[in-house]
């Protein structure tokens, strides 16, 4: 399993930024995907999730500000960040759960890092 994240960069405040997640491995229509994020000096916190049924929820702090979905054709999980606050800059990781036999499994990206300048 590989989820390679990419379309982070600098940005100043009111920006947008999409960001991508290639995934392989998986048939990630079955899984549930989502994105985290981990600013200077935090702890990895949830931002976005999509479910295999299609269901989605976001942090507080992002909602009508940011969407996440999922392009079969491209096989990618996307985030599409508009209004971005410096409060936003941070590591973001893509994440997987994918169900196993018996338990469920974890899979990240390796991240990508989203500056917002005031």
């Amino acid at each position: 399993v590989q989820l390679q994240a990419s379309g982070g960069g600098l940005v100043q405040a009111g920006d947008s930024l999409r960001l991508s997640c290639a995934v392989s491995g998986i048939d990630f229509t079955r899984d549930d995907m989502g994105w985290y994020r981990q600013a200077p000096g935090g702890e990895r916190e949830f931002v976005a999730q999509i479910t295999s049924g299609g269901s989605i929820k976001y942090t507080e702090s992002v909602m009508g500000r940011f969407t996440i979905s999922r392009d079969t054709a491209r096989d990618t999980v996307n985030l599409q960040m508009n209004s971005l606050e410096p409060e936003d800059t941070a590591v973001y990781y893509c994440h997987a759960v994918v169900s196993g036999m018996n338990t469920d499994y974890d899979y990240w990206g390796q991240g990508t890092l989203v500056t917002v300048s005031s």
